[in-house]
């Protein structure tokens, strides 16, 4: 057996399936394209459902991949088994209608035992139970002793979901014990107790399952294979887990290192190490394929496992930051095979460092809250915090189940574990719906996705904004029509269309169609999942036919005010990476007639300076009224041209690239203007931040920056004309109203603090004993929550062992403030306490200190029952 890096046996496994004629393709992103049923990719057929489902043509009939996936579901168990991960590579082949069994089973075999030199006697193979095609093969095609193949039932080699495709599987076995296994339960039993570990999986898909359970042979089937590349790689270097093997045990001794610490040496903190290296490096590459981290879906996978990964580091004694050091330490050891990794590092570690910052604010402030539940508990004499609680600091604080468990044993007190796993389940199924429903393989079934392979449409909207062409289909609603018909809605595909369909942050063109005998009005147009165009229409007149010759014309200045806006993206692009910095790269556009719209990774507002060197720049490349030139080349050739690209559609052959003069390079299929000077003008409207680490310029360009322009103008002349002075005065007049307004605020105050001190004799004669201590409420009219402190400030000043509850209503809400002298406290009174009571009553919350507290409330008409309440809450609290 060869001793094999992670590295090595990738690039082994791609190498091997090249040299079977099969295409390699890289990792498509971790976040799924086109599939809603799907939070992230998690296997490495996930990405090719569209080829296996028929919906899209595969670039070829056979395809290999290593498929960087994740899955969260076991997330508990990461660190505490060998085998369970976060992150994990897929390694497969796979082949859509065209090899089967025959070529696949003894170029598996070959692999094994000839590249990765795996003794045979090390080896098990197992098969479906009625599968004896797949037997006969593997006996007559290979050297395997066929004593070391085990026939098993559905649960272990037949692979299905519902209905669709399905079929038996083969699975290839490394034995890590001693002695031949002679049966099937002898098999069964040494793989229970992980002797036996299964590490390639030959999916035979030959059939089609219909609803009522009939198993209906497939014309083309196709092959699926899944080996997981860390699982291999233990096999080859023949450590315990996956923690061990190269690459992952290279970044947890990077982690023991800054912990000060050795791995092996105690089981805890193994666990934080396995837990922190296995999030980390999800982390990485979640973050580079462009997850941020957010209360919701995907970011919220990544949110959990940053702040796992952050706490495990301060479990171990860590109290910097200190993740980022260890994305570098990922990116050491994966850059090579993910390039995207080293490009973009600078932002994966700044999205990191942030984040992991932001964690240690708020594990802060939960302690807090977690110290408050706990008093509450021990005030009840209870043992038990209940399961909603702990989810409320899981779920609004980040704060880790494990970390609460922590602070409530150091109490002797325990979570209500039960409640809590409801909580986590309502959740769960809160996420499922947000996701949406899906059939088998996330395939969408919608009549747009089954128009024929056959129709094709020709765009030759960039040179053209006119041209004839022929119906090739129409639909209405869920069906397939041969005529469309006055007034009805539906949509038309043809030969041929200058529409640019709806791409790249681009909103698709609108204009007409017009035949013979009828009209229609183009109201959007888009792409389906198979890249075919679409119209949708209305006919306003007439009816439209199947293999009728129409024309096809776009709104002309519509699409013109589209190019400027686009245009003006790529110019703004280039400018902030001029002015803010090479770190700068697009998350996101949108380009429609009347603005566009920009979201970039930058780390900080942008300062009025900084946006007006922006705005300038553009202008000034606008002026100088550059050529914008298209050109197709092959995507080699762009990126040695030093071309701008999100390189999302990666395995296309040819690419357009767009350039404005020297200053601008990108790769965009969108439409552009013919030279920079068509923009006319440029104007930033707002710059706001949508997410950590991303910010957002909205701005508008040609007839729309004039139109803006003249609103800005309107609202300088409207507002001379309201404060009766000439334009140029404006600044002056707002300054001295300004003034003036002050002045008379401070009037105002002053006559109002005069009237608070005729009322405080009134206040200081409503007072009641209790056990010895004074207690004074009162309720006074219109007073803000400063006025009221000050207040109350005084009256306490002025009693001994006394505490005083104020209240006052205004603008249909209630303020309190209680506050107690020293002696006052000592005897039991809290003002924390009795606020929180007594604001509860007024519809409110609020609570402080035992010597000063503050409230809110919502019912100014239960004030008088709050300040009632005060009385029985100091009784119960004085000794």
């Amino acid at each position: 057996m060869n001793h094999m890096g992670l590295n090595e046996i990738r690039e082994a496994y791609l190498k091997f399936f090249e040299s079977k004629a099969h295409l390699r393709l890289e990792s498509f992103p971790l976040v799924p394209k086109d599939d809603k049923s799907l939070l992230l990719i998690n296997a490495g057929m996930a990405p090719l459902k569209p080829y296996f489902t028929g919906l899209k043509t595969p670039p070829s009939k056979r395809i290999t991949t290593c498929q960087k996936c994740i899955r969260t579901g076991d997330i508990e168990n990461v660190g505490k088994t060998s085998r369970h991960a976060t992150f994990f590579e897929m390694l497969g082949n796979f082949s859509f209608g065209d090899y089967f069994k025959n070529e696949i089973i003894p170029w598996a075999w070959e692999f094994v035992t000839e590249v990765l030199k795996i003794s045979k006697d090390k080896l098990y193979v197992t098969i479906y139970l009625e599968d004896d095609e797949a037997y006969d093969i593997w006996v007559k095609t290979t050297d395997i002793d066929s004593s070391r193949i085990f026939r098993l039932g559905k649960d272990d080699n037949f692979w299905e979901i519902g209905q669709g495709p399905c079929g038996p599987c083969s699975e290839i076995h490394f034995d890590r014990g001693e002695g031949k296994i002679t049966s099937s339960e002898e098999f069964v039993k040494a793989s229970e107790e992980d002797r036996v570990v299964e590490f390639w999986n030959l999916v035979f898909t030959q059939f089609d399952k219909d609803e009522n359970g009939n198993y209906n042979r497939l014309q083309f089937p196709n092959i699926d294979t899944g080996m997981g590349l860390e699982r291999i790689s233990t096999i080859m270097q023949g450590t315990k887990n996956i923690f061990e093997i190269d690459t992952i045990k290279s970044i947890l001794d990077s982690v023991a290192v800054l912990a000060n610490i050795k791995y092996g040496e105690d089981n805890k903190t193994d666990v934080s190490l396995r837990i922190i290296a296995d999030h980390v490096k999800s982390v990485t590459f979640l973050i580079c394929d462009g997850v941020l981290p957010s209360n919701e879906g995907r970011g919220y996978v990544l949110r959990r496992l940053l702040r796992r990964a952050a706490r495990h580091g301060r479990l171990l004694g860590i109290k910097e930051i200190f993740l980022s050091k260890i994305v570098d330490v990922v990116v050491k050891n994966y850059g090579e095979a993910y390039t995207e990794l080293k490009e973009r590092i600078d932002y994966i570690k700044k999205v990191v460092a942030l984040e992991e910052e932001r964690f240690n604010e708020t594990i802060d402030s939960g302690i807090e809250i977690l110290k408050q539940f706990i008093e509450e508990v021990e005030e009840k004499g209870e043992k038990v915090l209940s399961g909603e609680k702990a989810f409320k600091l899981y779920d609004t604080y980040g704060f880790p189940l494990e970390l609460t468990e922590e602070i409530l044993e150091e109490k002797g007190l325990k979570i209500h574990i039960e409640s809590f796993k409801e909580e986590m389940e309502k959740q769960r199924k809160r996420a499922r719906e947000a996701r949406g429903e899906s059939n088998y393989m996330g395939s969408d079934d919608s009549i747009l996705n089954k128009i024929s392979k056959d129709i094709g449409t020709e765009f030759i909207g960039y040179n053209k904004l006119e041209c004839e062409g022929i119906v090739k289909a129409l639909t209405k609603e869920e069906d397939f029509v041969s005529v469309l018909g006055e007034g009805e809605e539906g949509i038309i595909v043809t030969d041929i269309t200058p529409f640019y369909a709806e791409m790249g942050g681009q909103v698709g063109d609108t204009g007409a169609i017009l035949g013979e005998s009828f009209e229609a009005q183009v109201m959007d147009c888009k792409k389906n999942i198979n890249g075919k165009i679409i119209h949708f229409v209305k006919v306003l007149k007439g009816k439209v036919l199947i293999d009728q010759k129409v024309t096809l014309k776009v709104d002309k200045e519509r699409r013109s005010n589209i190019a400027k806006n686009h245009t003006a993206t790529h110019m703004l692009h280039e400018a902030l990476k001029d002015i803010l910095g090479d770190h700068v790269n697009q998350s996101g556009s949108y380009v429609d007639s009347e603005r566009l719209r920009f979201d970039f990774t930058h780390f900080a507002a942008l300062t009025q300076e900084e946006l007006e060197n922006i705005e300038k720049l553009v202008n000034e490349k606008v002026m100088e009224v550059y050529e914008v030139h298209t050109e197709v080349m092959s995507i080699e050739e762009a990126k040695n041209s030093g071309a701008i690209a999100l390189f999302d559609d990666k395995y296309k052959d040819e690419v357009r690239v767009v350039s404005v003069g020297e200053f601008s390079k990108e790769l965009c299929g969108g439409t552009h203007v013919k030279s920079s000077g068509q923009i006319g003008l440029f104007k930033i409207v707002s710059e706001s931040g949508v997410a950590a680490g991303i910010r957002r310029i909205e701005a508008v360009t040609g007839f729309n920056a004039i139109k803006y322009f003249e609103n800005k103008n309107k609202v300088i002349k409207d507002s001379a004309a309201l404060l009766k002075c000439n334009e140029k005065e404006l600044l002056n007049k707002i300054q001295s109203n300004m003034l003036e307004l002050k002045e008379k605020d401070k009037e105002i105050s002053e006559l109002k603090s005069k009237l608070v001190q005729g009322i405080e004799e009134e206040i200081l004669n409503s007072v009641k004993e209790i056990k010895g201590v004074k207690v004074i409420t009162f309720n006074v009219k219109e007073l803000d929550a400063n006025a009221l402190r000050d207040l109350a400030d005084k009256i306490r000043d002025k009693m001994t062992e006394g505490v005083v509850v104020l209240s006052s209503t205004s603008n249909e809400k209630v303020n309190f403030v209680a506050m107690a002298t020293k002696d006052a406290v000592e005897k039991g009174v809290h003002c924390g306490k009795i606020i929180k009571e007594a604001a509860s009553i007024a519809g409110g919350g609020g609570g402080g200190r035992p010597d000063m507290a503050q409230a809110g409330g919502k019912l100014p008409e239960k004030v008088q029952d709050s300040l009632k309440a005060v009385y029985v809450v100091v009784e119960n609290l004085v000794k």
